[in-house]
C-alpha cells in the first residue's frame, strides 16, 4: 500500500516536495536496499539520517505502517556499516557511551557547564571572539542554553516527595540525563506539581538515560541495554505510574515493549513498565485534583494573558497526548489560550537534529515562527526541552518584538498553581 497520505504529514516532504524527502520515498529505498536492488550507498544514508523521525506520518497513515521503527533499524543497520572517520566516531563514542550512560558524568558535566556559564568565562569567550571558532548554528545554540546544574531533583528533593493530602497514587518520575542537567528546575517543579495534585512521587536515583539519543542515532543496542538498566531500577518500590516530562524520552519509554520483544528475560518486565509510562499533563488531567479554576484576586483582577502551544511531535505521535496540555492550559484562571496554525508540525529540533542539520532545521523553524508570532502570545509554551530550545532561537532570531517568553508547561503551570498557593 502506497497511497500518499503521509506525504502532506512529513515536514521534510513539505520543505523540499521530493518524493525521497518522505515516509513513502524512504520506505520505497529501504525496500530497494533490502531487496538488492540497489546499495546502501552515501545517498542513501543521507536520506535516512535526513528523517526528523518526528513519526508524524504514523497518525496519517491508514495502514498503521510503523514508520518510526524501520528508520530506527535502517539507521542501525547503516551504523553496523559505516565509518565516520576518527573525529565523529570519537564524538560519538564520548557521549552515547562515556557520558550519557553514567550519572556521575553527567552531574560531573553539569557542575563544568554552570562554572562555565557563572565564573565569567563565558563572558570572555564571548568577548575575545573565540565563539567565531564554531559554525554559525552552534554559536546560536551556546547563546539560548539554560543555566546548568550538578545538583539534579534527587539532591534537591530527595528519592521520596509526599503528597499534599491524601495520596491518590504512588508515581515514578522519570528524571532523564539532559533533563536534570539543563532543566533541573523543571523536573523539581513536575514533582511539587504532582506533589500538589495529590501523587506521592519517588525518584529512583539510579536510574539512567532513557536512550533516545542513542536509538534514534542507530546505535540500538546501547539504547536496549539502557532501557534493560532502567527496567531493573523501576520494578521495586510499587509504583502505578512512571512519568515522563519530555515527550522525547516518553516515547523511547512507552516502547520499551517493542524495544526489548526479542529479549527472552525482560520482554515482560518491558510489557510491565510500558504500559505504566504517562505524560505528566495527562496525568493531571485524568487522576489529579489540582485546583486550576483557583487564582488570586489580583491575578484574576487583571488583563488575561495569551498563551499558546508547540506540540512536542513524540508526546502527540508515539504517546498519543495531544489533547491533555491544551485541557491544563485553558483551565488555567486568567489565561486566553490561542491556538497556533500547525502546532502540530516539527520544530526543526527533533533530538540533535538541529545540531546535525542546521538548514533544513532553519527552514523548518523559520515557518514555524511566522504562526508563531501571528498568535502574539505573552507565552509559548511546550512539553519538550528540544522543542523549548528551538522555538528559544527562533524567538530569537525571528520574533517580532522581544514580549514573547518560551517556557515548559511544568514551569508556566507550577507558576500559576503551586507558587501562588504558597504564597
Amino acid at each position: 500500500m502506497r497511497c500518499g497520505f503521509c506525504l502532506p504529514a512529513c515536514p521534510t516532504f513539505k520543505e523540499t516536495g521530493l518524493e525521497p524527502e518522505s515516509p513513502r520515498g524512504r520506505i520505497a529505498l529501504m525496500k530497494a536496499v533490502a531487496d538488492g536492488v540497489m546499495d546502501p550507498d552515501q545517498a542513501f544514508q543521507d536520506q535516512m539520517n535526513h528523517c526528523l523521525g518526528c513519526r508524524a506520518c504514523e497518525p496519517a497513515c491508514p495502514a498503521d505502517v510503523k514508520y518510526g521503527q524501520l528508520i530506527e533499524q535502517a539507521r542501525d543497520a547503516i551504523e553496523d556499516h559505516v565509518d565516520h572517520g576518527v573525529a565523529v566516531s570519537g564524538i560519538r563514542k564520548l557521549f552515547f557511551k562515556g557520558v550519557f550512560p553514567h550519572r556521575g558524568r553527567l552531574k560531573w558535566l553539569g557542575r563544568s557547564l554552570a562554572a562555565y556559564q557563572k565564573s565569567g568565562l563565558r563572558k570572555v569567550v564571548r568577548g575575545t571572539g573565540m565563539m567565531k571558532l564554531f559554525p554559525e548554528h552552534l554559536r546560536e545554540m551556546e547563546q539560548i542554553l539554560p543555566d546548568a546544574t550538578g545538583k539534579g531533583v534527587v539532591e534537591r528533593l530527595g528519592t521520596v516527595y509526599p503528597a499534599k493530602g491524601e495520596a491518590i497514587a504512588r508515581v515514578a518520575l522519570f528524571r532523564g540525563c539532559i533533563m536534570d542537567v539543563m532543566f533541573a528546575d523543571t523536573n523539581v517543579n513536575t514533582v511539587k506539581l504532582l506533589s500538589e495534585a495529590g501523587f506521592e512521587v519517588v525518584i529512583p536515583s539510579s536510574q539512567v538515560c532513557c536512550g533516545a539519543l542513542h536509538a534514534h542515532s542507530g546505535e540500538m543496542e546501547a539504547a536496549r541495554e539502557l532501557a534493560r538498566t532502567n527496567l531493573e531500577v523501576f520494578k521495586e518500590g510499587g509504583i502505578e505510574y512512571i512519568v515522563s516530562n519530555a515527550g522525547g524520552c516518553g516515547a523511547l519509554l512507552i516502547e520499551y515493549d517493542h524495544l526489548l520483544h526479542e529479549d527472552s528475560k525482560y520482554k515482560e518486565l518491558a510489557v510491565w513498565f510500558a504500559s505504566r509510562v504517562i505524560d505528566v499533563s495527562k496525568l493531571l488531567v485524568e487522576r489529579g485534583r489540582i485546583p486550576l479554576f483557583l487564582d488570586s484576586e489580583s491575578s484574576v483582577a487583571a488583563k488575561p494573558v495569551t498563551i499558546t502551544y508547540q506540540d512536542s511531535c513524540h508526546l502527540r505521535n508515539v504517546m498519543k497526548s495531544a489533547d491533555a496540555p491544551r485541557r491544563l492550559m485553558k483551565q488555567v484562571a486568567n489565561v486566553n489560550f490561542l491556538e497556533m496554525k500547525e502546532a502540530d508540525r516539527c520544530c526543526g529540533s527533533a533530538g540533535i537534529y538541529n545540531v546535525t542539520h542546521p538548514e533544513m532545521a532553519g527552514q523548518i523553524l523559520e515557518h514555524k515562527m511566522e504562526h508563531a508570532n501571528k498568535t502574539e502570545a505573552r507565552y509559548l509554551l511546550t512539553s519538550n526541552p528540544g522543542c523549548l530550545l528551538q522555538m528559544k532561537l527562533g524567538v530569537e532570531k525571528h520574533g517580532v518584538g522581544s514580549e514573547m517568553e518560551v517556557k515548559h508547561i511544568v514551569d508556566f503551570l507550577y507558576e500559576r498553581i503551586v507558587e501562588r498557593s504558597e504564597s
